[in-house]
């Protein structure tokens, strides 16, 4: 059962729309469903109609080109009022999450599962003052959600799990369901341990900012669209794979491990990396990086394929 199978025609509820909501929402309506969008934000519509606009055109390079209806609600109920599934993106603000998604659990329909994109948050801790906090996820999304097809989803309840992920995969997203909740999920915690050692080579001096982010993107970065860590220490090693691999080669990790920086965030080493970008950015404005990842992403999608996937 899919979180909106008892009811396919109605729409999908977008709380919170800057760029995160107005991602999700060109992704529903590539894939034909309605959107009701709400936020308090003034000027918020116009903003996001350019947005959406502009992601729906990425979207169709990809294959998505369904005729969803966006409608602009001023209220949070009428919001919410028919959605069969929610998605808040409120600021990353404990206080305001707790907040939003208690009032979506009071107002959403029995049974429509109301998704909280957070990076870090706890769920135990935001769903906290919910009547209904089964019904009530994590959904957090890698930006921007309607190009990246990560979903790491957290739940207390393992059906609700599961309808999430049948949901997120008919949007052709690829759900992860998390066993029991962390602070960061998976990606994000992998991501800072990675970030934490290229903070601490600028901070020793070892090579140039734009030469740590070459030396990711065209290495081990270039495996790891395709495949994960363990996969690829499988394949590396060789005829015996990943027990081959831990044995002979794990002790040669372990003095990584114990070799790697636990840099501070000191203003000579912000400096550095302020610095060290905006060299690698070269004078491109962000509009410009933006464009430039986006239009990266779109064509990795088109030609990977994922050595583990189905």
């Amino acid at each position: 059962m899919t979180a909106v199978e008892t009811d396919e025609t109605g729409p999908i509820a977008v709380v919170g729309c800057g760029t995160l909501g107005a991602s999700w929402a060109a992704l529903f309506l590539a894939h034909g469903f309605d959107v009701a969008a709400y936020d308090t934000a003034p000027g918020f519509a116009d903003r996001m109609l350019a947005s959406v606009a502009r992601y729906r055109d990425q979207l169709a390079e990809l294959g998505p080109t369904g005729t969803g209806r966006l409608e602009i609600c001023e209220t949070l109920d009428q919001a919410v009022s028919g959605a069969v599934f929610v998605q808040e993106n409120a600021p990353e603000n404990e206080a305001v999450k707790r907040a939003i998604l208690a009032e979506l659990d009071a107002r959403a329909a029995p049974g429509v599962i109301v998704a909280s994109s957070t990076s870090a948050m706890l769920r135990s801790r935001i769903v906290a003052d919910c009547g209904t906090p089964e019904r009530v996820i994590v959904a957090h999304p890698f930006h921007p959600p309607h190009l990246v097809p990560l979903v790491e989803i957290v739940t207390g309840d393992a059906a609700v799990a599961e309808r999430a992920a049948a949901f997120y995969a008919g949007l052709g997203r690829r759900p992860v369901i998390l066993r029991r909740e962390m602070p960061g999920h998976v990606a994000n915690r992998l991501a800072s341990a990675l970030y934490r050692e290229a903070v601490n080579l600028v901070s020793e001096g070892v090579a140039s900012v734009a030469d740590i982010d070459a030396a990711l993107c065209n290495g081990p970065g270039l495996r790891w669209a395709a495949m994960g860590p363990h996969m690829t220490y499988h394949l590396g090693g060789g005829a015996g794979g990943i027990r081959h691999y831990l044995d002979h080669l794990g002790p040669s990790q372990v003095r990584r491990w114990e070799s790697l920086g636990h840099p501070d965030l000191s203003e000579a080493v912000k400096d550095a990396i302020v610095e060290g970008v905006a060299a690698e950015a070269a004078g491109r404005s962000l509009a410009d990086l933006e464009a430039r990842r986006d239009r990266a992403l779109i064509d990795i999608l088109k030609a990977r394929t994922e050595v583990a996937g189905p």
